[in-house]
């Protein structure tokens, strides 16, 4: 089954698909049982592009949801083709009283999955409120000066003021893609506009190996050290609170000064195990 797809400018494609004559109760009769009794595409072609406009005309009521009506209009388009499929010239009604419902559907469910990544309507319920919250709202705002109240919205469509509280915080609250387009006719998206100044994805992963091939020599290195400089090292150099020369002095008996001398021969040590060791290590002084 071809169908025009909703490409370029939405005035092209309404204009495309005037071409498409409405067809009469008697031949939307035929055709439908020539679907239903030889699963004929062709009359099932014929059926679907001649109510492509009744789509548009739906999907233009969901227009203030925030989505593209390109959008709208093919999803709508999904639910004819699938209204076109069950469909019963038998039963004595035209298919458009019958697919409207289906293109309804389609269109709702795609608005509720696009307007958060979290359902928005979890119950029959709830996706009822989301679609009669924006009109309500809209229509009390004619009525009364300033924003409506939560009470009279609730009033208005027979549920409590907490139910509609939640509903508009969810409905204000809905989810950016970062890879949308900032604007329909543009290529550059949301992400394009981020900044980050971290480093790049190459330097860290050198950085990390750098950093595990420090340690694991440094582990080397340290067992050639003498108890007193390995202490020093891991308790002045690579402590994240570092001991004063005048604790380490106090703790081996020794004189400021020689504990000084002792970390600088330990760190030359270090440094000839790991050449890069030099250049990173600070003397800490107290």
């Amino acid at each position: 089954m071809e169908v025009p797809a909703v490409t370029g400018t939405l005035d092209l494609y309404i204009t495309e698909i005037n071409r498409f004559a409405i067809l009469t109760a008697e031949e939307e009769f035929s055709l439908a049982v020539r679907l239903v009794k030889y699963n004929d595409m062709e009359a099932a072609e014929k059926l679907v592009v001649s109510n492509l406009r009744f789509v548009v005309k739906i999907a233009h009521e969901y227009r203030n949801y925030g989505l593209k009506l390109a959008d709208l209009v093919q999803e709508g388009n999904i639910g004819l083709m699938h209204a076109v499929k069950k469909f019963d010239p038998y039963k004595g009604y035209r298919l458009i009283s019958y697919a409207v419902w289906w293109i309804r559907a389609y269109i709702q469910n795609y608005i509720i999955k696009s307007w958060s990544l979290v359902k928005i309507g979890t119950t029959q319920a709830q996706r009822k409120l989301f679609f009669k919250l924006s009109q309500a709202k809209k229509q009390l705002e004619g009525l009364s000066e300033g924003r409506p109240e939560f009470a009279e919205i609730a009033a208005s469509l027979g549920v409590r003021p907490e139910e509609i509280e939640e509903m508009d915080r969810r409905m204000s609250s809905r989810d950016l893609s970062l890879d949308a387009h900032v604007t329909d006719d543009g290529e550059a998206t949301h992400m394009d506009y981020l900044m980050y100044e971290g480093e790049d994805q190459e330097a860290e992963l050198i950085r990390k190996e750098e950093m595990a091939l420090v340690q694991h020599n440094i582990a080397g290195a340290l067992a050639n050290l003498s108890e007193k400089e390995s202490f020093i090292i891991q308790n002045r150099v690579m402590a994240e609170n570092p001991l004063t020369l005048q604790a380490i002095g106090e703790r081996y008996h020794i004189t400021r000064e020689r504990a000084r001398q002792i970390e600088k021969q330990a760190l030359k040590k270090l440094a000839l195990a790991i050449p890069y060791l030099g250049k990173e290590t600070k003397l800490i002084e107290a």
